[in-house]
């Protein structure tokens, strides 16, 4: 069996919620051993719901393949453990509320001193700096302040987006820093510390619709919409079927005219014959849009759009994803028995076999 990427590796996950375990789910994935530190009451994930045979979707989802550690940090025996852990680790995680870790006697200086070639990531709302650096945040919050939810939702109110994306975010930049270090730790030999604000990230992920306000044109909330480019939009057919298209350049808009809605003369008309001038115009380019999916059924505007070769996708809900054709799934075992979920996108073009580890029970990691 070919050895996985990361195998050898041992991770100490001091963690909780979403946005390190997300990270080191994926290390884990990559074969790395991922201790998790538990608090003894647990990861407070572990009781976000009970839809997963009893379990929280969100620790089942994020927690395959790691071993669960109950240790108490406020006590001496329980540092004793974790410096004893990290003696023979290769990276440590953590996102506990600013400052924890090194009131623990675990700050930088020590870590460096201490365990030269280990990676320490540290993740939090503000970073280790700055005026808000001591707040707690979590994930709708970093929505709020960075005004992602301000350029969401329709146009009457802010909405929040439908998953945890500033923990995804955060965790996937987290193993991505993590990834590089390991790359530096073999040619340098030497490890270091890394810290991942969620605000940071977040901002990163922001820096279009902020230049765009910067540069005088503030986006506004239009749903299912995009703010420079038309048609990139949601409409009906004939039978009620929703369907979202995004025509990307003005060789496309014109194979759409022609193709689909059977009126090339708009590929010439002014209004609509560039992506500004439909931007600008694009109440009349969704009329006109709009009345070529009213003529036909999800069946027919499939054909025709295909035919056109114009992106496009069927408005979904989660029975729709799934059912969908192209869903890839992974089964992981739980202590409450197996779970289907959507298998991780493939990250690595090796030959190696990937397989998933289980979820742990509480306190169950085995001693090596």
């Amino acid at each position: 069996m070919a050895v996985l990427p990361l195998s050898g590796l041992t991770v100490i996950a001091i963690e909780q919620a979403v946005a390190a375990p997300f990270a080191s789910v994926r290390l884990a994935d990559a074969g790395a051993r991922v201790i998790k530190i538990e608090r003894p009451e647990g990861d407070f994930a572990r009781g976000y719901d009970s839809v997963a045979r009893g379990q929280s979707s969100y620790f089942v989802w994020l927690n395959r393949g790691k071993e669960s550690l109950v240790l108490d940090l406020a006590t001496p025996d329980g540092r004793t453990r974790l410096a004893e852990l990290l003696s023979e680790a290769d990276v440590l995680i953590q996102n506990l509320k600013p400052g924890a870790l090194p009131r623990m006697g675990f700050d930088d200086e020590r870590l460096a001193r201490d365990y030269p070639r280990l990676i320490s990531v540290s993740i939090s709302g503000y970073g280790e700096s700055g005026p808000m650096a001591e707040r707690k945040a979590y994930d709708l919050l970093i929505q709020a302040d960075t005004g992602l939810c301000s350029i969401t939702g329709g146009p009457d109110s802010p909405a929040r987006v439908g998953i945890s994306v500033v923990d995804i975010a955060t965790g996937a930049t987290a193993y991505g820093a993590i990834l590089e270090a390991l790359i530096r730790r073999g040619v340098t030999g030497k490890g270091g510390s890394i810290s991942i604000s969620m605000f940071d990230v977040m901002a990163d992920w922001l820096s279009v619709p902020l230049l765009n306000h910067e540069g005088g044109k503030s986006p506004k909330r239009i749903g299912l919409a995009h703010p420079s480019i038309a048609p990139y939009g949601v409409f009906s057919c004939a039978d009620g079927a929703q369907v979202l298209i995004s025509v990307q350049s003005d060789r496309e808009w014109s194979r759409l005219a022609d193709l689909f809605l059977g009126r090339p003369e708009l590929a010439r008309d002014a209004r609509f014959a560039t992506n500004v001038a439909r931007v600008t115009n694009r109440s009349e380019t969704d009329e006109a849009v709009a009345e070529g999916f009213a003529s036909l059924n999800l069946e027919e505007a499939t054909a025709a759009i295909l035919k056109a070769d114009v992106a496009f996708a069927t408005v979904n809900d989660m029975e729709g994803l799934a059912r969908h054709p192209h869903l890839r799934r992974i089964t992981v075992d739980t202590p409450e028995g197996p779970v289907s979920y959507p298998a991780p996108a493939p990250l690595f073009g090796g030959d190696e076999e990937r397989s998933y580890g289980a979820v742990p029970a509480l306190g169950s990691a085995g001693e090596r």
